[in-house]
């Protein structure tokens, strides 16, 4: 092999891996102006490490069965919900899924970590507590618009 060609191969493999990972501000450059949660309503964070690991596996994160984002390699976003039981599922070859309540004035946080499948990675959710979830979102960048599965 030449050095030309190693270096094309090189640079299209480093393009490949960092099309699969977050861009946009950092958590810590977005964290002052994200709104406060209205009354009756509580917020969901999901997120992502910015592992390499499974980078180009962003299946949608869906809330009781309506899409809000996408797990994506090294980034956050959250949702604003009305109190209730919730379900949340990611899905490659099999459906991975997490329950729990949220409280008006609650917050909880999703994260989204690959796993190895059959075929192809599976992304599997977990609640996280906010002491681990605020440390790991410091690094992460927001990839979304905030959303409410309820309104869609």
């Amino acid at each position: 092999m030449t050095n030309l060609f190693r270096a094309l191969v090189a640079s299209a493999f480093v393009a490949l891996v960092a099309s699969g990972c977050a861009s946009g501000p950092q958590y810590k450059d977005v964290a002052s102006s994200i709104p406060t949660l209205k009354q009756e309503q509580g917020r969901i964070y999901f997120y992502r490490s910015g592992s390499m690991f499974g980078a180009a596996l962003q299946p949608s994160i869906n809330v009781n069965g309506q899409t809000v984002g996408k797990s994506q390699a090294g980034g956050f976003f959250y949702v604003d919900e009305p109190a209730g039981q919730y379900v949340v599922s990611t899905a490659t070859e099999t459906e991975k899924t997490v329950s729990f309540k949220l409280d008006a004035g609650e917050t909880k946080y999703v994260k989204t970590s690959v796993g190895f499948g059959l075929l192809v990675g599976r992304i599997i959710p977990s609640l996280e507590s906010a002491e681990d979830a605020t440390k790991d979102l410091d690094g992460l960048h927001y990839t979304g618009t905030p959303t409410t599965a309820a309104s869609k």
